[in-house]
């Protein structure tokens, strides 16, 4: 059986508008980080739309050899969480219960939460680094602090795939590499991680593979290295890559030594 996540002949684009993704291919494998990277305007975050189900579209997304389009809402939620670049939640929900909102696939309606259910928020809570918010109102919180929070709320679906939107774009240079410590844990449990990024030093250091999008098709697929490299680079976004640019950073030790 075909394992992972198989994105075949996609197209969908927006009502009384032209396609945005126009027939696309790729796969994304358990255990692996795959990054989706391009220009602004190349259909990365209409991707991840389609595939998580929030746009029609046309081909197939098949998961574990199962069709997506197959599934409940239900189910699709266990299996598949998403993690969006803003949210329009602005009811004044505690933290908590907004991380808890992950965990209602996994219940009845109108049944409370199980002993199961608080576990998953507490350690969704903690992965995040978000439990000294928990009783915090969501919408007085940092853009930053907000992504977190979603994220948190992700974790805690316990769903075998994460399709995630620019999930770094507001935070500080600590949380962005506890994001990819959190990510890369997952992949290593088995998890199908797909994640839309900008910095392409972070894509390199942190994902195994990338798919290059451009114009709304496939530009390039495979792994990180051969990706970012400076011939589709120049070819997609006009700029020469330099190698050994720039600043790096890393978490320290446990002694603390960095």
């Amino acid at each position: 059986m075909t394992s992972g996540l198989i994105v075949r002949g996609l197209r969908t684009g927006y009502r009384h508008g032209p396609e945005v993704i126009r027939g696309i291919d790729f796969e994304a494998q358990h255990g692996r980080v795959l990054a989706l990277i391009g220009p602004n305007g190349a259909g990365k975050s209409t991707l991840l739309k389609a595939m998580v189900g929030l746009m029609d579209y046309q081909g197939s997304i098949l998961l574990d050899g199962q069709p997506l389009r197959d599934l409940s809402a239900r189910d699709r939620a266990r299996r598949v969480a998403y993690v969006p670049q803003r949210t329009r939640l602005t009811a004044p929900l505690p933290v908590r219960s907004v991380v808890d909102l992950g965990r209602f696939a996994h219940r009845t309606p109108w049944s409370g939460p199980s002993k199961a259910d608080r576990d998953a928020v507490d350690r969704a809570l903690q992965e995040a680094e978000v439990s000294h918010l928990a009783d915090r109102p969501f919408p007085a919180l940092s853009g930053g602090e907000q992504q977190r929070v979603l994220l948190a709320r992700a974790l805690a679906s316990e769903a075998p795939v994460l399709l995630l939107d620019e999930p770094t774009s507001a935070l500080d240079v600590r949380h962005v590499l506890g994001l990819h410590t959190v990510l890369r844990r997952l992949a290593d449990r088995g998890c199908v991680v797909v994640v839309v990024l900008h910095d392409l030093s972070e894509v390199r250091r942190h994902t195994d593979e990338a798919v290059l999008l451009h114009d709304g098709v496939v530009h390039q697929w495979g792994t990180t290295a051969d990706v970012v490299s400076p011939a589709p680079i120049r070819e997609v976004y006009g700029v020469d890559l330099l190698e050994n640019a720039g600043l790096a950073y890393r978490l320290p030790n446990e002694e603390g030594v960095p």
